[in-house]
């Protein structure tokens, strides 16, 4: 694409050569005279500086940046424009339609028109596949499971019987979705399993990251909410209710039967004890350790978990602590001689 084609395409204001092209996207640090990259904050007005990039997308703050870039498209939000134009210079990977013949099929299974099951996929009887779905590569869709229409399973995904997927979920390698949760009973001297008889249901838009694992109810169901997202090695376990819209950053651990409503964000490596609720619109920072309820719309931080502020108060006094102990023992031992 042009300089002009992209100003175009995003709604921008060209400065510099209109006739500018790019046939890719790169980091500020790594791009070419023939990649378009962007600047949307002042931190990386450095990097601008020394960029080879073709083409830039800049906000009007920094439109007048030191730089030597052929063109620059000032709109309100690289990110946004950018996101508009990935489309344009990576066309998704091509696809057959149609049943590998090493794939293992139930004749009790539907598969959908347009479908696509690759090498030694596996679709257990009373599987419903919907269409356009795509089964990757030594992927397993357990008996009973029901895939909605455009579905992507990534290789070696496993969907235990009775899971189901909304439209449009995509699934990474990896991932587990529908096994038995971790709960047992101490009797008779052994841990003695609990059944799980509960579905896994995951709604429409949902995207699950590699190695994520996601157990079905025990007696009740457990619940992803349309549009969230989870990152790669996230554990959620039985009963837990994610509502609409939610993000689930790499590493984070929900323990059975809490509910994390509509909207909450909870970043890297995030705890929640079972039977909590995160509420709506919550935000939780990384490592943040949850051990009760949080309320709608707040930010928390830290262990335990607690207002963000409170939280970083509470670390500055730690931090102070060392130094008032050393004038602390200057003190005694004064007193003491």
């Amino acid at each position: 694409m042009t300089a002009a084609e992209i100003a175009a395409a995003v709604g921008g204001t060209l400065t510099g050569t209109r006739d500018a092209t790019v046939d890719g996207i790169a980091p500020l640090d790594r791009a070419t005279a023939r990649d378009l990259s962007f600047l949307a904050t002042a931190k990386y007005a450095p990097l601008f500086e020394r960029s080879n990039a073709g083409v830039v997308l800049v906000t009007a703050e920094l439109a007048s940046a030191p730089g030597k870039c052929a063109a620059r498209v000032v709109v309100p939000s690289p990110h946004d424009a950018l996101l508009s134009l990935i489309q344009r210079f990576y066309r998704p990977p091509a696809r057959e339609s149609g049943v590998h013949p090493t794939a293992i099929i139930s004749p009790d299974s539907r598969i959908g028109a347009g479908a696509t099951v690759e090498a030694y996929a596996v679709i257990r009887e009373g599987a419903e596949i919907g269409d356009r779905a795509w089964i990757g590569s030594h992927s397993v869709v357990g008996a009973g499971a029901k895939l909605g229409s455009d579905v992507r399973l990534f290789p070696h995904v496993t969907l235990y019987p009775g899971t189901t997927l909304g439209d449009r979920v995509t699934v990474h390698s990896g991932a587990r979705i529908g096994s038995d949760g971790f709960g047992y009973v101490f009797r008779g001297g052994v841990h003695e399993k609990i059944p799980h008889m509960g579905r896994c249901l995951i709604g429409n838009d949902v995207e699950i990251g590699a190695n994520s694992t996601i157990d079905r109810g025990s007696i009740d169901d457990t619940v992803v909410g349309d549009g969230t997202k989870i990152d790669n090695l996230v554990q959620i376990g039985h009963n837990v209710r994610v509502g609409r819209l939610c993000l689930l950053v790499s590493q984070v651990g929900v323990a059975g039967s809490s509910h994390i409503e509509d909207g909450a964000v909870l970043a890297g490596q995030v705890g929640i004890a079972g039977h909590l609720t995160v509420g709506a619109g919550a935000r939780l920072a990384a490592q943040a350790g949850v051990i009760g309820d949080v309320p709608p719309g707040e930010t928390w931080s830290g262990y335990p978990a607690r207002p963000h502020r409170e939280s970083l108060k509470a670390s500055a006094a730690l931090f102070r602590l060392s130094a008032m102990m050393k004038r602390l023992e200057r003190l005694l031992d004064r007193e003491g001689k």
